[in-house]
């Protein structure tokens, strides 16, 4: 299970190192992508098969399932990692999640998400204001 919080930074090649915690569950081929909230999603190579599954079963008529389906597709790119645990990350992903030297590496259950730390500071912040909310809404699907 990929869970925690991490601070990190992305050197002047595009390299970001992961931490072996990740680098265990991730296994020696992971996929990188465009995620939600313009931070970045890293598969281990088995969720992302899951993933692609449930895409690949969606209509392409509706234009949504088209775009996301795209988006999270055509953006995607395999990565592996170097003798330093080290991925590369692609200048199209880099710009796309707005990413500076200061990032952070945040597992959530079944991927990583790398965010910008700024953004991902404004996000928390924003969110834990509205915990309670959110719980209570969760509530009614069973959470």
């Amino acid at each position: 299970m990929l869970i925690g919080e991490y601070s990190h930074t992305v050197d002047t090649k595009k390299r970001l190192a992961i931490p072996s915690k990740f680098r265990k569950e991730l296994g020696l081929k992971a996929v990188i992508t465009k995620g939600l909230d313009n931070c970045l999603f890293i598969y281990p190579f088995k969720e992302w098969q899951k993933l692609v599954e449930k895409l690949s079963r969606l209509p392409i008529g509706p234009r949504d399932t088209r775009g996301f389906s795209r988006l999270m597709l055509a953006g995607a790119s395999e990565v592996g990692f170097d003798s330093l645990g080290r991925i590369l990350i692609p200048d199209y992903l880099k710009s796309y999640a707005q990413l500076k030297k200061n990032v952070i590496i945040a597992g959530v259950y079944n991927r990583l998400e790398i965010w910008d730390k700024a953004k991902w500071e404004t996000f928390k912040q924003q969110n834990e204001k509205e915990i309670d909310n959110m719980a209570e809404r969760l509530g009614g699907l069973g959470v």
